[in-house]
């Protein structure tokens, strides 16, 4: 699907409504009073189409103050965020640049996400790392404080070192199926050698036992994969650092691309602006190559930017679309 309208006529907005629907949660903002139109209480978004091969209609309620509801094929969900564990989408936005161009923990983010729809079964280790990450600091800092001791950290140790180990073990299996889809989506684009390598060790109860010294000093963990890094590179070349604009574009599609291809049903993919800054040899490499996959809704100023002819035309004015 092409959807096309001139600047600021809200063909992000309809993918955006798109991405709400179907995994929870806005790609552009964490706070859902912006999704409400001025001057209004609460917003609704009614999607109706198929996940493979079962239905899929949802409705989301987004009030002022109050939790998301999300109803699918008629089923209330605990959370809006179910949404994403029932419902794949991927999206590209200008933004989302930030992947390759942005500090690790935009990537940590990044490829965590990707961690939860590649190994459903290894969802929950980001947050269950994270969680106990937060209780060994509450411990350094309160032993900081005078009001424990040293013992009071020691069961947050060993547990972290265990989920560390568990974590970086899920982020290296996800980057072995993603990067030779990732190296040939980019070699197709005119991206060549484009690799992904994990940076990084899990650290041992023994490692972070050696430096409970300067932990408890700083009041948090100096050690794990809560800093580590994924390098995103062209050749010899880390595109965080030495990557131009038009290639880190390239690379974040890419990504999306070789996530969309390894994901069962294919997701839903939205392609914002992504034409704008492509070359007419990519747009049509680019058109070819998205033909064969699942859903995907792509927009653009003007039907001439794709080079094919889409299954389906959606032009959008302030207010509508048809």
């Amino acid at each position: 699907m092409l959807v096309v309208g001139r600047n600021g006529a809200g063909k992000t907005n309809l993918l955006e409504s798109l991405h709400v629907a179907t995994q929870g949660f806005s790609p552009r903002t964490r706070h859902d009073a912006e999704l409400i139109r001025f001057g209004e209480t609460a917003a609704r978004i009614e999607l109706s189409g198929r996940n493979g091969p079962a239905p899929a209609d949802v409705s989301l309620t987004i009030r002022d103050g109050q939790a998301k509801e999300a109803l699918l094929n008629g089923a209330r969900l605990p959370s809006a965020d179910s949404l994403r564990r029932e419902l794949s989408t991927l999206v590209f936005t200008p933004d989302r640049l930030t992947v390759v161009k942005g500090g690790p923990a935009a990537r940590r983010a990044y490829f965590d996400r990707v961690v939860a729809r590649l190994l459903p079964a290894r969802a929950t280790v980001p947050q269950d790392y994270l969680a106990t990450l937060a209780q060994r600091n509450a411990a350094l800092r309160r032993v900081q404080l005078g009001l424990s001791d040293r013992a009071a950290v020691e069961p947050w140790t060993g547990r972290l070192a265990a989920l560390a180990a568990t974590l970086v073990d899920a982020r290296r299996a996800a980057l072995e199926q993603l990067a030779p889809r990732f190296a040939e989506r980019a070699g197709e684009l005119g991206l060549p050698d484009a690799t992904l390598a994990y940076r990084g060790e899990p650290p041992t109860a023994a490692e972070l036992e050696a430096r409970l010294p300067r932990d408890l000093e700083r009041g948090s963990t100096g050690a794990g994969p809560h800093l580590d890094d994924v390098l995103v590179a062209s050749g010899d070349r880390d595109l965080r650092q030495f990557g131009s604009q038009g290639e880190q574009r390239l690379a974040v599609l890419s990504l999306l691309l070789a996530e969309a291809e390894l994901l069962e049903p294919q997701p839903l993919l939205l392609l914002d602006d992504v034409l704008s800054e492509l070359d007419p040899g990519r747009r049509q490499v680019l058109a070819g190559r998205i033909a064969g996959m699942g859903q995907t809704v792509i927009t653009a100023t003007h039907a001439s930017a794709l080079p094919v002819e889409p299954a389906q035309l959606v032009e959008v004015e302030p207010g509508s679309a048809r």
